[in-house]
């Protein structure tokens, strides 16, 4: 059957003529053949992520056609304005993509704002809701290597799409033959119809006024004196953070000359990704070399931003996620507190898998942090559940370990861009009083317990990798494992089935969310185990959370816990 297809992609006429010679260069090479075209690429609710190339399990303007051709069907029974945003970051062929997307939605009549430059993930999450549109379209494949692109989309709230209108998306792409099925037109064509139109500067100006609406201690960086190295990671970042940056105050901000311009290819890093040490090198060694107070680095779609500080001994140190989330909402609250900006009944939100501190600082402070499945659309659903009652102002902060945060209701997707001016105006701020944000996170440590959060991840490559993911996390729920080493589980949390099980009482009570394949394991001591198979790519992540009285301590717990896991991971 893919070889049938192999062949008629063969022969077709293909528009994209770096397709043709990649066809012709696999024949005879069965492995190859059936690794492009045995499956599709499945469209869910981070929409479409794979490898740029030929076939129907790549990424290429026929898949994306086919893609948009579904979401055009939905979109017509929605009513509304008819208009879809599109957004694009640097990535090897996101702006043709983008472009394809939007001729075949002009084909069916459905209007298009799109952005005339590469923009970010909140960029598109704001014109969509802007524009009051049903729909959003951002071509990114995020921090994935550079052979990756994507398509991520978006509902009217400017949300990542509801698992309801995905699937609704994708039996509508089923039907739509791949070369041939979707409909489409000339852009130029679209645009002197009227049905292409760029997103115009009120909506650009509107999104950086939201943005630096979010500052808790306005005017602050005008006087501080902050010293700042930035990467845009050669991606879409560049233009709004600097934007921003200098709109606040923060001038002096020097930009890491290889990472400064957008490219695809991203020659400096293997993963555009500022988790990793390798991403930040090149701004690191720019920051010591000019005694900088801070080094950001943003993501191609700039929706995530890595952190170094500063330290006393003028070396610098990667702070995680989870600790930039913990000092953006001890700063927010401090501040608005002191200022008399909080709301009554304040709300935080985070992932399950963030730290539990964020939960004790909350408390602290007397808000309330609210705990969300994995992906950033369920904080936006508990802002669009505010925002139902008129409420929206109570959410204060919401964020994920994997280094996305939100300040404020204006977009509904984590957003580098707000994360960036904060994390400069709590480092001003902090610096203003003799401080540093590196004492401020020892400071939060010494108070409330030096807790320890890692991500572990297990990649299981092609066709069968799904596969094995699949068998690991159902063994893990027919033998449910009664202790990891020397640490007995009391408590088992299965998001897939609902359920917490407290294995002491055999009592089971609901989690209370939506279903999700993720397993969280409760030990003695305190110490937590999550595993959950990755969203968007062939991985199964482990997240540890230990707790010591000091860091050498809480490691030593982590690397017991898992080695102990290890063995499940690697049968």
């Amino acid at each position: 059957m893919y070889q049938e297809e192999y062949s008629r992609w063969l022969r077709y006429e293909l528009e994209d003529k770096d397709l043709k010679p990649e066809l012709v260069s696999i024949q005879g090479d069965e492995e190859a053949v059936r690794d492009r075209f045995a499956v599709s690429l499945k469209f869910g609710t981070a929409g479409l992520r794979g490898v740029i190339g030929a076939g129907t399990n790549r990424m290429n303007i026929y898949v994306v056609r086919q893609a948009t051709q579904g979401l055009a069907n939905w979109v017509k029974t929605q009513g509304g304005t008819q208009t879809v945003a599109i957004s694009y970051d640097s990535r090897i062929k996101s702006d043709v993509f983008a472009k394809a997307a939007a001729e075949v939605l002009a084909a069916n009549g459905v209007k298009v704002r799109i952005y005339d430059q590469l923009m970010p993930v909140p960029a598109l999450s704001f014109a969509t809701r802007y524009y009051q549109c049903n729909a959003g379209i951002m071509v990114t494949a995020s921090h994935n290597p550079a052979k990756y692109n994507g398509y991520k989309a978006y509902g009217p709230d400017g949300c990542q799409m509801t698992d309801e209108a995905a699937d609704v998306v994708y039996a509508e792409i089923q039907k739509t033959d791949v070369l041939t099925g979707a409909k489409t037109m000339p852009f130029e064509q679209a645009m002197e119809q009227g049905l292409i139109v760029y997103v115009g500067k009120d909506c650009c100006e509107a999104l950086y006024q939201a943005i630096e609406s979010r500052s808790v201690r306005p005017g602050l960086c005008k006087t501080a004196g902050l010293k700042l190295v930035y990467s845009p990671l050669n991606g879409s970042g560049l233009v709004p953070v600097t934007r921003v940056l200098s709109d606040i105050g923060v001038t002096d901000v020097t930009i890491v000359p290889e990472q400064k311009e957008p490219d695809g290819n991203f020659p400096t890093c293997p993963y555009p990704n500022p988790e990793i040490y390798e991403a930040l090198r090149l701004g690191l060694e720019l920051a010591e070399k000019n005694g900088a107070d801070l080094m950001l680095a943003t993501d191609p779609d700039a929706d995530r931003v890595g952190i170094a500080v500063r330290c006393k001994d003028g070396s610098y140190q990667l702070l995680t996620g989870n600790e930039v989330g913990v000092l953006l909402l001890d700063y927010i609250c401090t501040a608005r507190k002191e200022n008399g900006t909080m709301p009554e009944n304040p709300v935080c939100a985070k992932s399950i898998v963030s730290t539990p501190l964020a939960d004790v600082v909350a408390a602290a402070h007397g808000v309330e942090c609210r705990n969300v499945l994995t992906g950033f659309k369920w904080i936006g659903d508990q802002i669009a559940q505010l925002e139902e009652k008129g409420e929206q102002e109570r959410f204060i902060f919401g964020f994920e370990e994997s280094y996305g945060y939100l300040a404020g209701s204006y977009v509904r997707d984590k957003d580098a861009v707000v994360a960036s001016m904060l994390i400069c105006e709590m480092a001003a701020y902090y610096r203003s009083q003799g401080s540093s944000i590196k004492e401020e996170l020892d400071r939060i440590y010494t108070t409330y317990g030096r807790y320890l959060n890692t991500v572990d991840s297990f990649e299981f490559p092609g066709l069968s990798g799904m596969d094995k993911m699949a068998q690991i996390m159902n063994g893990l729920r027919q033998e449910p494992p009664a202790a990891f080493g020397e640490y007995k589980v009391l408590k088992i949390a299965d998001y897939k089935t609902q359920t917490i099980t407290d294995l002491q009482t055999g009592e089971t009570v609901p989690t209370g969310l939506p279903a999700a394949n993720v397993l969280i394991y409760s030990l003695e001591g305190g110490n937590t185990v999550v595993v959950r198979p990755s969203g968007t790519e062939p991985k199964i992540k482990t997240y540890f959370t230990t707790k010591g009285e000091d860091l050498a301590q809480a490691q030593a717990e982590k690397e017991k816990l898992a080695q102990a896991l290890k063995p499940v991971l690697e049968a």
